[in-house]
């Protein structure tokens, strides 16, 4: 039977796991966001693809690195919740 105390542990985890996986992948960005901001203020270069570009990469490079931690987080977050569905719904 699902019960409120279930609900909110279920929702709890998996609200967890996605701040885990969001933080993994935009906190590095935003810090390389910083490191460019930095330097374009120190500069006075204004290039739009000079603050975009690193941002990116650094994205694309945190999802080639944490990639298989991510997928592992997600799939280990279903399989407990598929799990555990049968004796939640009656």
């Amino acid at each position: 039977m699902m019960t409120p105390e279930a609900a909110v542990a279920l929702v709890s985890n998996a609200v967890l796991i996605t701040a885990l996986i969001v933080c993994v992948l935009v906190v590095p960005s935003l810090l390389g966001g910083l490191l460019v901001s930095v330097f374009q203020a120190a500069t006075q270069i204004n290039e739009q693809m000079l603050s975009f570009l690193p941002r990116l990469l650094i994205t694309l490079g945190m999802l080639l690195f944490a990639g298989h931690w991510i997928l592992r987080k997600l799939s280990d977050l279903f399989i407990e919740t598929f799990k555990i569905a049968g004796s939640l719904v009656g």
